[in-house]
């Protein structure tokens, strides 16, 4: 199998590469870090241009039909230049589960508006007592002769400040830790009995908690299947756990590229970093690692929209784990390499640590799926199936 990038994918992170060096150094992404949006509208207008908004939609809803590998390629830039904007969870998590489940009548209304940079989506299903898992829902939903009532709250809701609607999971029967009952509704951001109280995250971004009381949704915002909802949910997840992966991989070899400059030009005792073996052998070590990162992203990637529910949970999960662990040996070396230097708000590498860290914890930390993954063997060996 040929892994290498493709000529339009290659131009895509050039052309992307070039966009971050010209418009969105890193002086300017720390300002908009502070400013009360918290990204660039600009930015996010220049994205749909560039058809990074609609990539992962069929042609038919404004899209490009791009595979997981495209949304990869963009990701490793997303991380690279610390991008802000809600790219994952507008695109990659809720456009993918409008794609995947939702009725026709949606996608074309929601999808084209997404493609062109008018619309923005946010994921509300994971809640403060279920930790990672998506299928402890404790938000209600009731019927009444004209449409559901919804009551509960939703926790750190990514980029929630900024969303003009969220995809919100709530339960109609069942206890509140079962697989089965669980809906997933359209919810507008100005809905009545909606309240949102937001933050800032500490790589950058914003969140919120979310607050229903007797929120009234329509028949027609129920996103697919009526109480089974956990599935589709599920998927969307994962393959924002992909792009993630990808995030990541691209932080960590910025973090190799500023280290090793670093280590380059910089003095002690009359003499270079660079030249002392032991710290050689730190740099050879961060590297593989980062080169073992990059595997598991593509086989996250590749994974990412398989239709074997236990096949690409176990791969997400396994990748999701390593580059957890990688992330965290880079970033931990990067900022010791770089002395009292790399954890200053000025410099770079501390941002980077700060965002590979966020990532770790985003969608389940690498403790978290590393016993996802083995519970996955236990129950199916590799190569039981053959």
């Amino acid at each position: 199998m040929d892994l290498r990038l493709t000529e339009e994918q290659l131009a895509l992170q050039e052309t992307l590469r070039r966009f971050i060096a010209k418009d969105y150094d890193f002086e300017r992404r720390r300002s908009l870090a502070l400013s009360p949006l918290g990204y660039s509208a600009e930015a996010w207008a220049q994205y749909a241009e560039l058809g990074l908004l609609g990539l992962p939609y069929p042609e038919e809803f404004g899209g490009l039909g791009g595979s997981g590998v495209d949304i990869m390629a963009v990701m490793e830039l997303v991380g690279q230049g610390l991008l802000l904007e809600p790219y994952v969870s507008t695109v990659v998590l809720c456009g993918g589960l409008l794609r995947d489940a939702a009725a026709h009548a949606i996608k074309e209304a929601l999808l084209p508006q997404i493609a062109a940079g008018k619309l923005q989506i946010a994921l509300a299903a994971y809640e403060a007592a279920g930790r990672y898992e998506l299928a402890h829902v404790a938000s209600t939903a009731v019927r009444d002769a004209n449409g559901w009532r919804l009551t509960g709250r939703k926790s750190v809701v990514l980029d929630a400040p900024s969303a003009d609607y969220f995809l919100l999971s709530a339960r109609s029967s069942g206890n509140r830790t079962d697989v089965e009952g669980i809906s997933l509704y359209l919810v507008r951001r100005d809905a009545p009995g909606l309240t949102l109280q937001a933050y800032p995250t500490h790589s950058g971004g914003r969140a919120a908690d979310l607050h229903l009381q007797d929120v009234y949704i329509d028949d027609d915002a129920v996103i697919g299947a009526p109480e089974r909802a956990l599935p589709v949910i599920e998927r969307a997840v994962d393959q924002g756990i992909a792009a993630l992966c990808a995030e990541a991989m691209g932080i960590v070899t910025a973090l190799n590229a500023a280290t090793l400059n670093y280590l380059k030009t910089r003095k002690q005792f009359g003499t270079v970093l660079g030249s002392f073996q032991a710290l050689q052998h730190r740099m050879a070590d961060m590297f593989i690692a980062a080169e073992q990162a990059r595997s598991m992203a593509i086989i996250a990637a590749i994974q990412a929209n398989s239709d074997d529910p236990a096949t690409r949970r176990r791969a997400l999960s396994g990748a999701k784990a390593y580059i957890g662990q990688a992330a965290r040996f880079v970033g931990q070396q990067a900022v010791q390499l770089h002395g009292a230097m790399g954890v200053v708000d000025e410099l770079n590498v501390s941002h980077y640590f700060k965002r590979l860290t966020m990532i770790d914890m985003t969608f389940g930390d690498a403790d978290h799926h590393l016993a996802r993954f083995s519970d996955a063997l236990r129950i199916e060996p590799i190569g039981a199936a053959s």
